[in-house]
């Protein structure tokens, strides 16, 4: 197929056209939700294997569905109201559909463009995407720079959402500034983690996450991790096995030590969602410098969180009947 790079959006051609409304269609139709998305990273991940960012935006995309379904779960039901719920919900929602709709028309922008033989980067302006992955992407296609083009996805990822999810004033007061988020080592809702079938767990967890270069970081140490030698066929294996149902029981199942299901499916708890944002919100390149993101990091020292979690979510399940119990006291006395 002839692509005529130098014609102007006006003047694209009817395959270019096509190759368009294809990807808009189908990253529509993808981003239902967050089990839609996360089956969608490791699908394509799958065709393209040497796009690593697709499978830990996959395994990523499974701890939001974890935290999502925690939040209906028997658990936090007796800690947080109904307005938190919806409000937490929202903030992990909104981030992993604007970060989906972003990336996924780049993903299949590369498989389309391998596919025919020639870069269609060009065609990344129809997607709203920032000349910073753009110019990744045609650096990419030459060098095949794998674990460069991980990191610069990375990079863009977490500044896109910084001022439409991190600093929008509605999140910044329902959420990053309440008590309850001031707690979120306890709840674990800044602890991303990679199971494996023996009933381990690893990962990280990051403090600060409402700074830019927290999150970079931890994205950063989390593709280190995902893809270690030593541990990468576990977390294939843990993905390929596992079907993704939003539930923490699709990795606590392995864990040996006979517990429940206390979260429940991702799709018997909420609705599907209606998103609305403005284009101008996504524009976050302006030239500015970017060396110093890819900054070589300190090898982590540990990597492995299966005690750790197991604690802090026993933990977590005593504060949670601690505050049942006041609460209950409370309703008596006033009775």
């Amino acid at each position: 197929m002839h692509i005529n790079q130098d014609f102007p959006p006006n003047h694209r051609t009817m395959e270019e056209n096509n190759i368009i409304a294809l990807i808009k269609n189908t990253t529509l139709k993808k981003n239902y939700d967050n089990i839609s998305r996360t089956e969608s990273y490791n699908q394509y991940f799958k065709r393209n294997p040497e796009i690593r960012w697709a499978f830990l935006a996959g395994m990523v995309s499974r701890n939001a569905g974890y935290c999502m379904t925690d939040l209906k779960g028997l658990w936090f039901q007796k800690m947080i109201n109904k307005k938190m719920i919806k409000a937490l919900f929202l903030t992990y929602e909104d981030a992993n559909w604007l970060i989906f709709s972003d990336a996924y028309p780049q993903l299949l922008l590369y498989e389309i463009s391998k596919q025919t033989g020639r870069p269609l980067f060009h065609l990344l302006d129809e997607f709203h995407v920032s000349p910073f992955m753009k110019k990744v992407w045609q650096g990419f296609w030459e060098e095949k720079n794998i674990e460069y083009l991980m990191t610069s996805l990375i990079i863009n990822e977490q500044h896109l959402i910084q001022k439409p999810i991190i600093e929008k004033a509605v999140f910044k007061r329902k959420v990053f500034h309440t008590p309850l988020f001031f707690f979120q080592d306890l709840f674990h809702f800044s602890t991303v983690v990679f199971p494996t079938i023996e009933g381990r767990l690893f990962g990280f967890s990051v403090h600060d996450f409402k700074k830019l270069k927290s999150r970079i970081k931890l994205g950063r140490s989390l593709a280190w991790l995902l893809f270690h030698p030593d541990y990468l066929p576990d977390f294939m294996d843990f993905s390929e096995r596992t079907p993704h149902t939003g539930s923490r029981f699709d990795y606590e199942k392995y864990l040996g030590d006979g517990r429940k299901r206390d979260t429940p499916y991702l799709r018997t708890s909420y609705p599907m969602i209606s998103h609305q944002l403005d284009v101008k919100e996504r524009k976050w390149f302006h030239g500015q410098p970017m060396e110093k993101w890819y900054s070589p990091l300190p090898t982590p020292n540990e990597v492995e969180m299966t005690e750790w979690l197991i604690k802090k979510q026993n933990q977590m399940h005593a504060f949670s009947l601690l505050n049942e119990y006041v609460i209950n006291k409370g309703k008596r006395s006033k009775d």
